[in-house]
C-alpha cells in the first residue's frame, strides 16, 4: 500500500512519462493482462490510455486492472490511469518512506 508521499513522487514521475499503453473498446482481456503484466515488470510505472471507444467508467477500469496486475493505482485523469507495481528481483524505483 503506498502512503501520500510515495504517491505523490510517483505521480511526479508519471508526468514525465509518455503514454505507452491504450486499453480500446475491446476493454480488458487475457492479451491486454498479458502485455501489461510485462511491462509493469519492465518499468514498474506505466500510462494506460483508455480510448474514447470504450464506455466503462475510468475509475473501475483502474480498479479492475489493479487487482489483475497486483498493481496499485497512483491515479487517474480524465482518460489516463497510472499503475505501479514494485519489481522484487530489480527495483528501479526507490520509493520514499
Amino acid at each position: 500500500m503506498l502512503n501520500s508521499n510515495q504517491k505523490r513522487q510517483l505521480k511526479g514521475l508519471a508526468s514525465t512519462l509518455k503514454t505507452r499503453y491504450q486499453l480500446g473498446k475491446g476493454g480488458i482481456n487475457d492479451t491486454v493482462i498479458d502485455m501489461l503484466d510485462k511491462a509493469l515488470t519492465a518499468h514498474e510505472l506505466i500510462k494506460i490510455d483508455v480510448m474514447k471507444g470504450n464506455d466503462s467508467p475510468i475509475m473501475e477500469l483502474a480498479l479492475d486492472l489493479s487487482s489483475k496486475l497486483h498493481a496499485e493505482v497512483v491515479q487517474t485523469v480524465g482518460r489516463v490511469i497510472v499503475l505501479f507495481r514494485r519489481n522484487k528481483e530489480n527495483p528501479k524505483i526507490q520509493l520514499v518512506k
